[in-house]
């Protein structure tokens, strides 16, 4: 039986919430298809994880055996996270921009999951496992628009997931999302329509996709 490991990270509701609904669109047609899988399922905005200390950090690059307590209780939660990531068979992630880059409580998952020696170097312990980002934004930061030089989403998360961790990354980008709810962007609300309907149909496809594969 496939396991599949989700990251909420949005800070609104599924209702208020790009992100989410396309999250819940890939969860559903992967339970369709698999019901008998498992799910991993973490919310970050609603459980956040402590972000990595200097007692967590040092545990990562120690003997284990060496640990003081608190390094010990720091370790066991990266320990933990690491163990999902590598019981995955598929990954989904939800990654909002909010100012121009990934929400703090996604960087605290990543910064503890990053562990030298088994989740990333030489032989990254879950290198291969596919993982599709929801990179949900209010504008758009598509190539030729004014505002592709601040997309540090994309660009940060394929660098830290496939070269760090080592993951086959693969994005879906519901974009314009502000457009209903600000005037100025009212012409624009038809687009944001069919990238909304496009990465919703997606999700699914991806999901679908993904239960074959790992079937076969």
């Amino acid at each position: 039986m496939a396991t599949l490991l989700l990251i909420d990270s949005s800070v609104s509701p599924e209702g208020g919430s790009a992100s989410r609904s396309v999250i819940a669109a890939f969860r559903k047609a992967w339970e369709e298809q698999h019901p008998e899988g498992t799910v991993i399922y973490r919310d970050l905005a609603t459980d956040p994880l402590p972000h990595l200390d200097g007692v967590g950090a040092s545990a990562g690059f120690s003997d284990p055996a060496t640990h003081t307590p608190e390094q010990q209780a720091a370790f066991a939660l990266r320990v933990t996270l690491a163990e999902e990531l590598e019981q995955a068979d598929a990954i989904v992630i939800g990654a909002p921009m909010y100012n121009f880059t990934i929400p703090s409580t996604l960087k605290a998952w990543l910064d503890q999951v990053i562990i030298m020696g088994r989740t990333t170097g030489e032989q990254p312990s879950a290198k291969g496992t596919p993982v599709t980002v929801v990179a949900s934004r209010g504008g758009s930061y598509a190539p030729g628009t004014p505002r592709k030089p601040f997309e540090y989403v994309q660009n940060y998360l394929e660098a830290v997931l496939n070269g760090g961790l080592g993951l086959d990354v693969d994005f879906i980008v519901p974009e314009l999302t502000m457009a209903p709810n600000n005037p100025a962007m009212a012409e624009l609300i038809p687009l944001y329509e069919t990238s909304r309907d496009k990465a919703q149909e997606d999700a699914a496809a991806k999901a679908k996709a993904l239960v074959a594969r790992l079937a076969a």
